[in-house]
């Protein structure tokens, strides 16, 4: 009975332990020396003006939801000028930045990110008169950056580039939506191949501009921490027909182009 009791109780224990490692909270100890880093001598203002929707745990770290917004105006007095994503136990905790301006009509984005590890994941806005705001979301995901990865390498690059734009069809608003989806397989330089047991070279989107009718509405920094065949939701203003014309490129220097027609009644 005595031995019976004493397995029970370590069986409760290493339970109790699991729980807790499930339920361990994401540590923000990281930010001090990032901040630093991307933010040298910035003073940041914590604010809930920057609103944040992503998920508490992801399902994959190599495809994890996320959405930012900031409430501010968006006009020629004043605007966000950019916006910057630092996943912080990333190997490149730098993810996007993204560039804004009154032609936006809004500073809002809605993605999907890699993530290789729990993290807290930093956003920074920058206005045009040279405030910074900051608000910051913990998120459970691991092995978004790293891993094994299988698939003909050589295939994934002949469909790299390909892209789907489309926009939301909303005459009762200025500000469009745009949905642009882009083919590539946003190689991290971290991930071993399931064959030949290297590492596939690092082969990434690294700039994403969008234009409408000659004025730039969009205009995007990617690295690593971006997803595979990213997929990117953007608002720009639109107050007549037109056409929006994104052009991305990648790290190689190869650049490729789409356009659509937009409707203005």
């Amino acid at each position: 009975m005595k031995q019976k009791l004493m397995i029970l109780g370590l069986m409760s224990s290493v339970l109790i332990s699991f729980q807790q490692i499930g339920h361990a909270e994401v540590v923000d100890k990281y930010w001090g020396t990032l901040k630093q880093t991307y933010f040298a001598n910035k003073t940041l203002e914590e604010n809930n003006a920057i609103s944040i929707k992503a998920p508490l745990r992801a399902e994959s770290g190599a495809q994890v939801p996320f959405e930012f917004s900031v409430q501010y105006p968006q006009d020629q007095s004043q605007y966000i000028k950019s916006v910057t994503i630092i996943a912080d136990t990333n190997p490149v905790p730098l993810t996007a930045v993204y560039h804004f301006s009154p032609d936006s009509g809004k500073a809002a984005i809605n993605t999907r990110i890699r993530m290789e590890s729990d993290a807290y994941i930093h956003v920074v806005a920058e206005t045009s008169d040279g405030r910074f705001f900051m608000n910051k979301v913990p998120i459970r995901a691991a092995g978004g950056c790293g891993g094994s990865i299988g698939g003909d390498e050589s295939l994934a690059r002949q469909s790299a580039g390909k892209m789907k734009l489309s926009v939301k069809e909303d005459n009762t608003s200025a500000i469009k939506q745009a949905h642009l989806l882009i083919k590539h397989p946003m190689y991290t330089g971290l991930q071993q191949d399931l064959v030949s047991l290297g590492y596939r070279p690092a082969f990434f989107i690294n700039k994403i501009v969008a234009t409408f009718e000659g004025k730039t509405v969009f205009d995007a920094d990617t690295y690593i921490g971006v997803s595979e065949d990213p997929n990117i939701q953007f608002p720009f203003k639109a107050d007549k027909s037109g056409t929006l014309t994104v052009v991305i490129q990648d790290n190689e220097g190869k650049s490729f182009t789409t356009t659509t027609e937009v409707k203005v009644n």
